[in-house]
């Protein structure tokens, strides 16, 4: 579970809602017609530019937000070698008890392949064909949550706007001006907390979790590919070392 999601938005909900106590009741700040418009409103947008299916995609993509565990590149390297020397020296047969025990179904599936004798182009392929679909998920998530970062605002106005026109309407009530005030501008609140609180910060984790996750998988792509092919893994290490930067040094032995 990413605990910095959950405690950015419940801790920025937190302070709006305190500072609100501090001079109302939290009761002024909800209005009815106001949520619908700017909610029905942002999400009416998001089918209108989006197709069906990438809107639903949206709930699977967004849950990456919350339940989501990227295992570090290191650890990654470290377990290739691990299966590398195994293969090496007990043959690819050998390294079936580390596919039943991979956590990630990207790597047991590439490993999968490299028992089974599939030809390296092939498994290739079939890797970057899925870190492809990996990327335009994730990405396309991104996209979304930022085109809704843009949507809510617009219709926080489109609500004030409505309100300014009814208020106009009763100018004749000078009782009601200062009240329907209130209601017109809780809208455009409502399009900045959504956009500035929510949908672009979401927007933008999905975009690091897109490079985090492609990361570890080129890394798990490079590294099969070699054991697919052989390679020593000592040779092997130092190829998957420029995923982990200048400071990371390989293991002696």
């Amino acid at each position: 579970m990413d605990l910095a999601t959950i405690i950015g938005m419940v801790s920025g909900l937190g302070f709006i809602a305190g500072t609100i106590l501090l001079g109302s009741s939290l009761m002024l700040f909800w209005d009815t017609p106001s949520v619908v418009i700017v909610f029905g409103g942002t999400f009416a947008c998001l089918f209108v530019g989006y197709p069906l299916k990438d809107v639903l995609s949206l709930i699977k993509v967004t849950m990456r937000l919350f339940i989501f565990k990227i295992e570090k590149p290191e650890g990654i390297v470290s377990n290739l070698v691990e299966i590398s020397n195994k293969a090496r020296k007990g043959g690819l047969l050998s390294i079936e008890s580390d596919i039943k025990n991979a956590t990630d179904p990207y790597l047991a599936k590439a490993l999968q392949m490299t028992v089974d004798g599939v030809k390296t182009s092939d498994i290739a392929a079939i890797m970057q064909s899925k870190m492809t679909t990996i990327k335009d998920q994730l990405k396309g998530g991104a996209a979304m949550y930022s085109s809704l970062g843009g949507f809510a605002p617009a219709f926080g106005m489109v609500g004030t706007l409505i309100g300014l026109v009814q208020m106009l309407a009763n100018l004749d009530d000078p009782a009601s001006i200062g009240p329907s005030m209130a209601v017109a501008m809780i809208t455009t609140f409502y399009g900045a907390v959504l956009a500035n609180l929510f949908f672009i910060p979401m927007a933008n984790k999905l975009k690091i979790r897109a490079d985090e996750e492609i990361a570890n998988m080129n890394i798990i792509y490079e590294g099969v590919l070699s054991i697919r092919e052989g390679e020593h893994p000592r040779l092997m290490e130092d190829k998957l070392s420029v995923y982990l930067g200048p400071n990371y040094t390989p293991k002696e032995g």
